[in-house]
């Protein structure tokens, strides 16, 4: 089963920028969304951006402005730019990613991936 392989985390000071990426281990077709989320220490996973089929992207309010989310077709790799980071983005990161294929009987099915998740951590 192919796996989403995520890298680009670390360490970085306030108002430094990092920039994750995210690209699956074999060969996905038929991808229409993707997204990334993120979890800080004893909180719920949340939504950080998603990139829909027609590369619109909605961004979590905490971010805007500061986050770009966006994806390379050709290398079928998804990435997310972070700058100006505060120390409240510190989490570990995970992109996520749909797709549809072709069953045994020939019939159209929903799949979905996770990334292993990568570390960002921003000093306060």
């Amino acid at each position: 089963q192919e796996q989403l392989v995520e890298s680009g985390g670390g360490l970085v000071q306030p108002g430094g920028s990092l920039r994750l990426s995210c690209a699956p281990s074999g060969s996905i077709e038929n991808m229409y969304a993707m997204a990334w989320y993120r979890q800080a220490p004893g909180k719920q996973r949340e939504l950080v951006a998603n990139i829909q089929s027609d590369d619109r992207v909605n961004y979590a309010d905490s971010v805007k402005g500061r986050f770009t989310a966006f994806r390379d077709n050709a290398n079928n790799t998804m990435y997310l730019q972070m700058n100006d980071l505060e120390p409240e983005d510190k989490a570990v990161y995970y992109c996520y990613l749909e797709f549809c294929f072709l069953d045994q009987e020939k019939l159209w099915n929903r799949g979905t991936r996770w990334g292993q998740g990568t570390q960002v951590t921003v000093p306060s």
